[in-house]
């Protein structure tokens, strides 16, 4: 939508009409008086509307709109010192103590609810959507070797994390099988070929080197892509079935073959860790996959869900149970370590595991998978903090649910930091505040199957994001590492490290290093959003500049994480992850520092310079963006002057262009959006410069649609998308240009 210019309302009027049927005196001293009321009347109702703290309300102590605003230095100090350690501690115990998987965490959401509300989050609800998913029954893997017209068992697959004495809730009861969500039921029993990661170029390695999948199990390896594209490509093929495994060879140094011992010993991988996981064709779309588009409403059409989810069955293994199949295509096909030093990354050949391609002949796996497909309700919780300007929303949001009890990290370290942020405001709200812009905190559930919970809030609405939202502001895994990770819209690449500079680093304090921030220890790359998390519908889908970000990243002297695994827990986050939960309070601390810059500033603090710049060789989207950045800069400075009541004219003027610029940056990404969406069944995603890669689908690709046409060769499409994208361009180019 084209924002609205001051200057093109026609319902705003500075000057009342003046009646010519007036005589001469008259009409000249009722000009002068209707020109003074007026102007009072005018600049009353502008104060309220856009700028109810400042003169002449700062000192009106009887007005019954007045409120006292707090400095932002004063909000800030609020958020540094509140945060605690040992609350943050408490909160990621109490979400990790049992299974939340997503449809089965009413009781989180209700004390999510509670503490929210306890905090003084003034409005609270939870938001229920019917999705379509699946949960476990049964699963069994067997490695078989025909014998006449029977098999005989060599192997049978575990398929289970075993229960650790140290590690509390590993050994619930009722713990969460290893399955992967949205896999579809079977049981095949076929010979199985060894895959490297399943990236749709390890297929056309394959196939150029004559293993054919057709009618296969495809054997692979966790990473580099997301696990649902791994089975959608095998699907693609022919194949019948797809087992994945995490391979100790992606786990750097830290290894039992280097000499580290293994969870809950030491930091290594334990060798029967399993990561569970969504296998939905997450780049294709997010979201319930039999409502595309639209929320999951009680009574809504529901779709076919085939072009979103498989339908041959998946399991996730261990290494252990994956290290008797490997063996046994020892000599088998071909030796994939003549493929490339692509295919040399596995850490087993010291289990003797050469990893070649297969199949063996007369040796093959039975894969069966039961699980049991339901519709049934998932439950965001929304908080809300009125600000003054209704159409101007700040939101920021974690998911709670897990595939496991624990789930420590992903996400409930992202949940104890919101828990702290929420107190913060409270702490605020308590002292009088009111936040300019709205503020929305965003419990989501259902993420880990493909962003369920925060994918039909958004769609269900989209038509008020459009209006009002300027930015969503996502933490998944909050704290695993000492180490800084971001994936961000350039539009709010200040923002981070604005905020990233004002926290000191936890590990250099406690070294003594009081002023090295996170920032100073962090590399500051910034990557581009691709999909994987919450952020996606708002990014993606809307044009609402989103970033993603945590200490998540790779720790190269830092203990292995065992994503998705049972050994994601409340043990393992204490001695190993963030000890002493310093980590769960600096990303609480840089977060709401974000949302504050977001919602106070009287210039809302986008940088459209560094967007434009982010899309090389468009110089005239650069020259309008680095124009309009200074003049917002300059209006900033001009705000920030103390201007006396009596000149209330600058005044309002100075609060109409700012207004005016603030509605130019929330609609600027909008200009991106491309109703038709992208091409090949991707039509969800409606953004032109940014979309999860098709065949990656939790990396970035910049300007999609054109990259995926020129890999098909496709130049038809390749000059249809420079058509699409100079349009883009030209939009939020001549927006930036245009009056204010």
């Amino acid at each position: 939508m084209k924002a609205l210019h001051i200057s093109e309302k026609q319902d705003i009027e500075f000057w009342p009409r003046i009646e010519p049927d007036l005589g001469p005196s008259v009409q000249a001293r009722s000009s002068r008086a209707a020109l003074v009321l007026g102007g009072c009347l005018s600049y009353l109702a502008l104060s309220l509307f856009l700028f109810p703290s400042w003169p002449p309300f700062r000192n009106c102590k009887h007005s019954k709109w007045h409120r006292e605003r707090m400095p932002l230095s004063m909000l800030e100090e609020i958020m540094m010192l509140t945060p605690q350690e040992e609350e943050a501690r408490k909160h990621s115990d109490y979400y990790t103590s049992g299974p939340h998987l997503g449809g089965k965490n009413f009781s989180q959401a209700m004390w999510t609810k509670e503490r929210w509300e306890e905090y003084g989050i003034p409005e609270v609800e939870i938001v229920s959507y019917d999705i379509y998913t699946n949960y476990p029954k049964s699963h069994r893997l067997g490695l078989l070797k025909a014998k006449g017209d029977d098999y005989k068992l060599l192997y049978e697959a575990s398929l289970e994390e075993p229960a650790l004495e140290e590690d509390p809730t590993t050994a619930l009861k009722d713990r969460i099988p290893t399955f992967h969500g949205y896999s579809a039921n079977g049981n095949v029993t076929a010979e199985f070929v060894y895959a490297n990661y399943g990236t749709y170029n390890d297929f056309e390695d394959l196939l150029s080197h004559g293993v054919n999948v057709t009618g296969k199990v495809v054997l692979c390896k966790y990473g580099h892509i997301f696990r649902g594209l791994k089975v959608k490509r095998a699907q693609d093929l022919g194949a019948v079935g797809v087992l994945i495994y995490s391979d100790p060879g992606d786990d750097g140094k830290i290894t039992e073959l280097n000499g580290y011992k293994a969870y809950p010993d030491g930091p290594a991988r334990n060798k029967e860790s399993v990561q569970r996981g969504s296998v939905q064709f997450l780049s294709f779309g997010p979201g319930d996959p039999t409502t595309p588009g639209y929320a999951s409403k009680p009574g809504v059409e529901r779709q076919d869900p085939s072009p979103f989810i498989p339908s041959i069955p998946s399991l996730p293994i261990s290494y252990m149970d994956a290290l008797p199949l490997l063996t046994a295509l020892n000599g088998h096909g071909k030796n994939t370590s003549e493929f490339g030093e692509y295919w040399r990354t596995g850490g087993l050949y010291h289990k003797n595991v050469q990893y070649f391609s297969g199949p063996a002949k007369g040796i093959v796996v039975n894969l069966h998978n039961e699980v049991e497909y339901v519709i049934t309700p998932h439950w965001n919780v929304i908080g809300k903090i009125p600000g003054y300007i209704k159409d101007e929303t700040v939101i920021i949001g974690n998911h709670r649910d897990a595939w496991i009890a624990g789930g420590a990290a992903d996400p409930n370290s992202g949940s104890a930091a919101l828990l702290e942020i929420a107190k913060s405001f409270g702490k605020m709200i308590e002292l009088g505040w009111k936040p300019a812009r709205t503020i929305l905190l965003a419990s989501w559930d259902g993420e880990e199957y493909g962003l369920l919970g925060s994918t039909e809030w958004v769609e269900d609405h989209q038509k008020l994001l459009h209006t009002t939202a300027l930015a969503y502001l996502n933490v998944d895994v909050g704290a695993r590492s000492p180490v800084f990770s971001v994936a961000a819209n350039p539009l709010l690449q200040d923002l981070v490290f604005n905020a990233t500079q004002k926290v000191v680093d936890p590990n250099r304090a406690q070294q003594g290093h009081f002023d090295d921030s996170v920032y100073d220890v962090w590399n500051k790359k910034v990557r581009t959003l691709g999909s994987g998390s919450d952020y996606t519908a708002f990014q993606d889908h809307l044009g609402i500049p989103s970033v993603d970000m945590g200490f998540g990243g790779e720790d190269a002297n830092g203990p292995v994480y065992h994503y998705h695994s049972n050994y994601d827990s409340f043990h393992w986050m204490e001695k190993f992850g963030d000890p002493g939960f310093k980590y769960h309070v600096a990303i609480a601390k840089i977060w709401g520092l974000m949302a504050l810059q977001l919602a106070e500033t009287p210039i809302v603090s986008f940088n459209a310079t560094a967007y434009a710049s982010s899309l090389a060789c468009l110089k005239d989207f650069v020259s309008a963006s680095q124009k309009f950045d200074a003049e917002a800069s300059r209006l900033a400075h001009e705000l920030a002057k103390d201007i006396p009541w009596w000149n209330w004219w600058k005044k309002a003027a100075l609060w109409l262009k700012a207004r005016a610029i603030n509605q130019k940056y929330k609609y600027l990404d909008r200009a991106f959006l491309h109703p038709e969406g992208l091409d090949d069944g991707r039509h969800w995603f409606k953004h032109v410069v940014y979309a999860p890669g098709k065949w990656t689908g939790y990396s970035g690709d910049v300007f999609p649609g054109l990259l995926e046409a020129g890999r098909e060769g496709n130049w038809t499409n390749v000059c249809r998308w420079v058509r699409i994208i100079r349009h883009s361009v030209d939009v939020a180019t001549k927006e930036l240009s245009g009056p204010l």
